[in-house]
């Protein structure tokens, strides 16, 4: 899987109208921008995605309209599925198989603290559920508790289970489970450090500033397997900047400020998120108005 799946792929948004439901025309719009860049791929579903405030009939319809936009496009696509409810993520794997898609990928449940054991049966019964490929997900930020190397490498070996999206600091555990299962897949998740990832051996990124700054990514993964580090870390600046504003706007609210700064009709974040600034559009603007930054955008 690791040769077929390996690159960067932008952890993709939604679009929402304005009164913050899902809309299948300005996710055209997100979706035409994002694969003008050469990247990989598209993660569709996941967090990036706003995927914890959707229903699941909505990312069934945001997988459908992907689906659809991708066609004639040089793109894989892996469905995020992970929801709480096994049946609804059951669904969602199925449906992305219906339409094509190429893997899954899953949060583990995370709406109650789950035993270790009811988290390797949920992804033994998702795995299962469909023929495609699973990346399983380690992101302790999002589930508030970090997996032990024992249970990942379990994952790891499930029947089905192709690799795992990698989104934790503790880069010791990376490079320990990457020796213990050295045939999976390893996609990084943190885009401000992704140079310490691909360093460590990951296979590639997938990441939410991807969506703006896909050809930046995809030249600093070039960079580090050249092994020209001057300019991968050049590129990792430019990155770091965009983040550093990111993280003054808010992340998603940023993202989707910068999307209409660059002139992609996106629409608003969904209640309760929103800008932690008034004019984070002008802050966007101002970053991605500058000469390093145009230079990469689509």
């Amino acid at each position: 899987m690791a040769k077929q799946f390996s690159g960067m792929y932008a952890a993709l948004m939604t679009g929402m109208d304005e009164a913050g439901e899902f809309s299948p025309d300005r996710q055209r719009n997100i979706d035409s921008y994002v694969l003008r860049q050469g990247l990989a791929g598209l993660y569709v579903g996941g967090s990036s995605g706003e995927s914890g405030l959707l229903g699941t009939e909505e990312m069934l319809a945001q997988q459908a309209v992907v689906a659809e936009s991708a066609r004639g496009h040089n793109a894989r696509l892996i469905a995020h599925v992970g929801v709480p409810s096994l049946r609804d993520s059951v669904a969602l794997a199925r449906r992305a198989e219906a339409l094509g898609y190429h893997a899954l990928s899953a949060l583990p449940p995370h709406a109650y603290p789950f035993s270790d054991d009811e988290v390797l049966a949920y992804y033994r019964e998702l795995s299962a559920a469909t023929a495609l490929p699973l990346i399983v997900y380690e992101v302790p930020v999002r589930t508030g508790r970090p997996f032990g190397l024992d249970t990942l490498v379990e994952l790891l070996e499930m029947p089905g289970v192709g690799g795992i999206k990698f989104t934790s600091t503790d880069l010791f555990k990376f490079s320990m489970l990457r020796r213990r299962c050295p045939e999976s897949l390893f996609f990084f998740g943190f885009d401000e450090v992704y140079i310490t990832g691909a360093a460590l051996g990951a296979d590639g990124g997938i990441g939410t500033t991807y969506n703006i700054l896909g050809r930046l990514y995809v030249a600093l993964d070039a960079a580090m397997r050249a092994g020209d580090l001057a300019r991968a870390r050049e590129l990792q600046d430019l990155s770091q900047r965009f983040v550093e504003a990111l993280l003054d706007v808010g992340v998603l609210p940023g993202m989707k400020a910068a999307f209409r700064a660059i002139g992609v009709d996106c629409g608003p974040t969904r209640a309760p998120l929103t800008p932690k600034i008034a004019d984070a559009e002008a802050r966007m603007k101002a970053v991605l108005d500058q000469a390093e930054f145009k230079r990469w955008l689509a």
